[in-house]
């Protein structure tokens, strides 16, 4: 089945509708400034209240490598995601530390796609706009022999057919279950349907 990952989480509330709606990760932004950052005490808080059965992801991007390990060893992040340049011995370096999956965060270009193919993390994660939404073509994906999270623009109307064209290893969406900025309950449970129906679709026609 195609794992699902829902970011950008930044309440109590929105841990509530994670734990209805039933995603495989949930993504907490760890990185200061952004408007969805969270700080290590709303983490935390988030964090007791998230079902077991759903692995939590810290999102880090471009900070200092002590950071991100004594930031993420304090709250037990499952998994890390690297969001910036992170070159391939830091994304070494905090999954030893650590001794979690690592996600990293590649744009759609032909070079990124070759750094991604090279990358020592666990997954890459595929998003040209940085967590902007913005959607891309997907046939550059051809080939790409990863575990390959898709990212960008996904909605509970498109992501259905983005998993039909590339079957991906996971697709990762935030705006895309959103609301006037807010997690939308609605938006993450038929995220989750859409995901469930196309990937029952493709099991029985094989």
């Amino acid at each position: 089945m195609t794992m699902v990952k829902m970011c950008g989480l930044r309440t109590v509330g929105d841990i509530s509708y994670v734990n209805e709606a039933g995603p495989d990760m949930a993504g907490m932004i760890m990185v200061p400034g952004f408007r969805r950052t969270v700080t290590e005490d709303g983490a935390r808080a988030m964090l007791s209240h998230l079902s077991a059965s759903i692995r939590s992801v810290g999102v880090f991007m471009d900070q200092p490598e002590e950071d991100v390990i004594n930031i993420s060893s304090r709250l037990g992040f499952d998994v890390i995601q690297l969001h910036g340049g992170e070159d391939d011995g830091y994304v070494r370096r905090v999954r030893d530390a650590l001794e979690v999956p690592v996600i990293k965060r590649f744009g759609a270009s032909a070079d990124q796609l070759a750094a991604a193919e090279g990358s020592s993390a666990d997954m890459v994660l595929i998003d040209p706009g940085s967590g902007s939404g913005e959607t891309f073509d997907l046939s550059v994906l051809g080939g790409l022999g990863r575990k390959v999270i898709i990212a960008g623009g996904l909605t509970p109307d498109n992501v259905a057919d983005a998993i039909r064209k590339v079957r991906p290893y996971g697709v990762d969406t935030s705006s895309g279950i959103e609301t006037g900025g807010s997690k939308d309950r609605d938006k993450m449970i038929r995220f989750i349907s859409a995901v469930k129906a196309e990937d029952n679709q493709r099991e029985e026609t094989i």
